[in-house]
């Protein structure tokens, strides 16, 4: 243990007058704020996309064949922009204002008092007060230390704490693990050590996650099939048909506008933008936005037990002498003054000062803080001893006594703590010495009341929960069975270091006892290394390095200051019952971007797929001397076709609730379902067609006639498309779908809209025709759904299970 070192003049700060004099000289720690864009990035990342861009161009170029309502879907652009910049300011807005929240305020001294402001108002020179937990803000140098130890190793990598004494520099980005003291702000701002580390780790980061890296590969797929395919189409309309310039053109951009899935990165975006929002209500702020799917993802949650499972305050249940020699009068004395002189008291300090609020006023001569790796604490009183508080199985050997009297208090759920007195002083480097037990001090914790709904929600959902707590073995086992967990539990001073053992020994426990910051990291580091998905759950300055590993972190908000600096996601209402919130809202996003991609993709297939059979038949028609068939639809009967099948179903369907649990494979499973359904879509569309226009050179009327078959077709598959996406149904999913065809019925009905849509359904073979030829094609997309359940293991469910 280090010395203590005592200031007898700490610096006062600041006045006010220099404060304003260090803000109008621009000395003041402003830095970007974690999380999210700036206003005018999200308007120009949704405004200036490549799809919009091409449907601009092919909307002037309708425009130009003076047919405005061909060129409807340039309302897309529109649609499209504004949709995505208000649901991402509506993000903005929510993340903003819960992250002045939950914003860790370091404690200044101005005017010759403390007072706490937020990070951004820090300035040059502020002298900032330090204690177990803080971050440290910006870099400075220690003007007063006791005790003061600081973790770097977020920044260099080294795991050892550093002690720190009065001179010393200190970086923004470390923080205190035990003792106290105040820094003088020397680098603020940009110029602080950490702070282009952490506006890089904390930047905007939708576009990093696994979901929006599936919908990009996607995307960059569909780029590929789709150049060879648009140069052959606008080829075959504008030199093969010998149409009116018009009509070919619009066929054109007809066959262009469908390949385009322009809703696809929208309603992704939507998806994460509404879940910012949704969590944000329930009060957890989300620091990182992939962590919303990546706890959807998670396998095994870690978990500390103080402040997370029990609640954070701590009632004193019972006092046990052990040393009759010692007055009880004396020994409480002893507990009163050893609280009242810890400046940062934890929550079992903070239980022992309530219940004993008279302190003698002892003398202090020196000081040992609490660190998690050594459990223990204590004071140096002048002419009244020294004082250690700790962790009886850590202080006394496993068969002593007191060890024993302990491990019976703490297997009944108690925090147990030994008061012993020391023949050497508690800062000498061999404290504590060789104790003398005195005393057992009980310490009741309350289970928080939603920890059992949690943990059921994760049994239920085969997520494994294992608690990693500095806390004695049998009260951590004991708090475990309280709150509804089965298994045993471990001493974690007995676990192996190597990490393939590691986690096959933690595959036989459920909970950890003696459990050391550096043994939290490893252990969230070995599930790691057996293919887990790992989250870790905390609050303390002992949890900061497994948060930090962990694939996603979830701090508690009234956590330390650094624990909430590191975590992905921060629960601000300090609810343990928010994290299964947080999984099923990833849940969401997850499986809603699936439904939607699996929509949109369809679209792109069978648009792909029904130009490249129409241009193919048009290079055969030029050879052949045959007439070339123009394509099937005008780009306001594509655009009409993907209203009700895609473009509304999907936004609805990317906010619904679902809670399918997320599997690997994003990518693999929306191809092998979009590309079968599109290609029978494409291909029963172009057989329709062909069997409707049949060569025939008079174009007007035939050719409405053969494209309005072609376009029931499309409409009766796209129907069923959306009907096997949206299961399993609700009756709102029921309504949804029936609501789609009854759409389509009433339009192909309306008088109004075939005279301005370019539609003729009278026909009554031909549409018969293209109803039969949809049916027959909706029959193969019902199989291929039951096809695709059986072959991947996945039962099918035709109707959502109850809860």
């Amino acid at each position: 243990m280090g010395t203590s070192t005592t200031n007898a003049s700490p610096a006062a700060g600041l006045t006010s007058a220099e404060v304003a004099q260090r803000v109008a000289e621009g000395k003041v720690n402003t830095v970007p704020r974690r999380t999210t864009r700036a206003v005018s990035d999200i308007v120009r990342a949704n405004l200036f996309t490549r799809i919009n861009a091409i449907l601009a161009v092919l909307f002037i170029v309708v425009v130009a064949t003076g047919s405005l309502i061909n060129g409807l879907f340039g309302l897309l652009i529109v649609a499209n922009s504004v949709i995505g910049i208000v649901q991402e300011l509506r993000a903005k807005l929510t993340l903003d204002r819960l992250t002045i929240v939950g914003q860790a305020k370091p404690v200044v001294r101005r005017d010759g008092q403390a007072r706490e402001v937020p990070p951004a108002e820090v300035v040059s020179d502020d002298v900032i007060e330090l204690g177990p937990g803080e971050q440290i803000a910006v870099d400075g140098m220690v003007v007063h230390d006791s005790a003061l130890e600081v973790d770097e190793s977020l920044l260099t990598g080294e795991a050892d704490p550093v002690l720190k004494k009065t001179g010393d520099m200190v970086m923004s980005g470390s923080f205190v693990v035990a003792g106290s003291g105040a820094y003088h702000a020397t680098n603020v701002g940009g110029d602080a050590y950490a702070a282009k580390l952490t506006l890089e780790a904390g930047a905007f980061t939708l576009t990093k996650s696994e979901l929006q890296a599936g919908v990009n590969k996607i995307l960059g797929i569909i780029t590929y099939l789709l150049i060879p395919t648009a140069l052959l189409i606008i080829y075959t309309q504008l030199f093969t048909t010998h149409a009116d310039w018009r009509q070919s053109v619009l066929r054109t951009v007809g066959a262009l506008v469908p390949m385009v899935p322009e809703g696809l990165v929208l309603m992704t975006s939507i998806a994460f933008a509404v879940g910012v929002i949704r969590l944000g209500q329930r009060r957890c702020l989300v620091q990182e936005l992939p962590a919303i799917e990546a706890l959807a993802r998670v396998n095994v949650v870690c978990s500390d037990k103080t402040g997370t499972l029990t609640e954070n305050r701590m009632q004193v249940a019972g006092l046990e002498q052990l040393d009759s020699s010692i007055a009880l009068d004396a020994i409480v004395d002893v507990f009163a003054s050893l609280a009242a002189r810890d400046a940062h008291p934890n929550a079992s300090m903070q239980a022992i000062a309530q219940a004993y609020p008279h302190p003698p006023g002892w003398t202090v001569t020196s000081t040992a803080p609490f660190k998690s790796s050594t459990k223990w604490s204590g004071c140096s009183f002048a002419k009244h001893g020294n004082w250690i508080l700790g962790a009886p199985d850590v202080l006394q050997e496993p068969s002593s006594e007191a060890a024993q009297q302990a491990e019976a208090a703490g297997s009944q759920g108690f925090r147990v703590l030994l008061l012993g007195s020391s023949p050497i002083p508690v800062d000498h480097p061999d404290a504590p010495g060789c104790l003398t037990p005195v005393a057992l001090i009980t310490l009741r914790q309350r289970i928080r009341p939603d920890a059992h709904a949690a943990l059921r929600f994760f049994a239920e959902q085969g997520v494994s929960v294992k608690i990693l707590s500095g806390d004695n073995a049998a009260s951590v086992g004991a708090v475990a069975s309280l709150a509804g967990l089965d298994g045993q539990t471990c001493d974690a001073r007995t676990l192996p270091t190597d990490l393939d053992e590691l986690a096959e020994t933690m595959d036989h426990y459920t909970g950890f006892g003696r459990v050391r910051p550096d043994q939290k990291r490893a252990m969230v580091r070995a599930l790691q290394r057996r293919g887990n998905t790992v989250a870790m759950t905390g609050d303390g300055v002992n949890d900061v390095l497994a948060l930090k590993d962990a694939d996603i972190g979830v701090a508690m908000g009234a956590g330390s200051p650094a624990s909430r600096s590191v975590a992905q996601i921060v629960l601000l209402d300090n609810s343990f019952a928010s994290l299964p919130i947080v999984v099923s809202e990833g849940r969401r996003v997850i499986g809603n971007v699936e439904r939607v991609a699996n929509l949109f993709l369809t679209k792109t297939v069978y648009s792909a797929l029904l130009a490249l059979l129409v241009g193919l038949c048009g290079v055969a028609a030029r050879w052949s001397g045959f007439r070339s068939p123009m394509f099937p639809f005008e780009p306001i009967q594509v655009t009409i076709a993907a209203w009700f099948t895609i473009g509304v179903p999907a936004f609805i369907l990317s906010l619904a609730p679902n809670h399918e649990q997320a599997r690997p494979g994003f990518v693999r499973r929306v191809v092998t379902a979009a590309v079968p359904n599109g290609t029978v879509a494409g291909v029963a569309t172009f057989a329709c067609y062909l069997l409707a226009w049949q060569g025939n050179t008079e174009v007007s009327i035939r050719q409405v006639q053969a494209s309005t078959s072609a376009l029931i077709t499309l409409l009766v598959i796209a129907v069923w498309v959306l009907a096997t996406v949206a299961r399993p149904y609700t009756w709102w999913k029921v309504a949804l779908v029936a609501s789609s065809g009854g759409a389509y019925l009433a339009i192909l009905c309306s008088s109004f809209a075939r005279s301005h849509l370019t539609i003729d359904p009278s026909n009554v073979a031909l549409t018969a025709t293209a109803v039969g030829i949809g049916v027959a094609g909706a029959a193969v997309v019902e199989a291929w759904w039951w096809m695709q359940r059986s072959s991947g293991g996945v039962k099918a469910h035709l109707w959502q299970r109850s809860a």
